[in-house]
């Protein structure tokens, strides 16, 4: 049974890049949480105004249906699940989803947010997603990962890691 995994992390940090060369790696399907915000949402992050919780909810609602439908056969969904609470959300649909946060420190992010010209999450709201971010907790099934790093390294170190993980859990 392969869990279905969400790439985690602020806006900027390699979400949609990384999961898709995780899922394409591990040949299960792909989506990025993007596609899943209400219209509402993305006019908001358009004119520099950060989601709140209840414009949050429903997205994540839906991005939870598409984990539900994967949760025997895995999937790779990019999302950023930036509060512990979120991702419990997110669990409520799919128990055995796992997550990989991809972490960098602000400047790190800064940079490559800088390389994406017309996004439409602006840069001005990068200090938000920082001090809005609950690392994974202990409970949290997941890894970190340091996004400073080339994207085959980072989807080897998350796969090998989770190959050992599994393995050590058999035994």
């Amino acid at each position: 049974m392969a869990s279905p995994i969400v790439a985690m992390g602020v806006s900027g940090s390699g979400k949609s890049t990384v999961g898709a060369a995780l899922a394409q790696r591990l040949r299960v399907p792909f989506a990025d949480a993007d596609d899943f915000h209400p219209p509402a949402n993305i006019a908001k992050m358009t004119a520099g105004e950060a989601l709140n919780d209840d414009d949050r909810f429903p997205w994540l609602e839906a991005i939870g249906e598409w984990l539900a439908e994967r949760c025997d056969s895995g999937g790779v969904m990019s999302c950023s699940a930036l509060k512990h609470k979120y991702r419990d959300q997110l669990r409520r649909h799919c128990p055995n989803v796992e997550f990989l946060h991809l972490s960098g420190t602000p400047e790190v992010i800064a940079k490559r947010q800088a390389s994406r010209p017309g996004h439409f999450m602006p840069a001005s709201l990068l200090a938000s997603q920082f001090e809005t971010l609950e690392p994974l907790g202990d409970d949290e099934r997941g890894l970190a990962i340091d996004v400073d790093q080339s994207i085959d390294t980072i989807v080897d170190t998350y796969v090998s890691q989770t190959a050992t993980r599994t393995t050590e859990q058999e035994f």
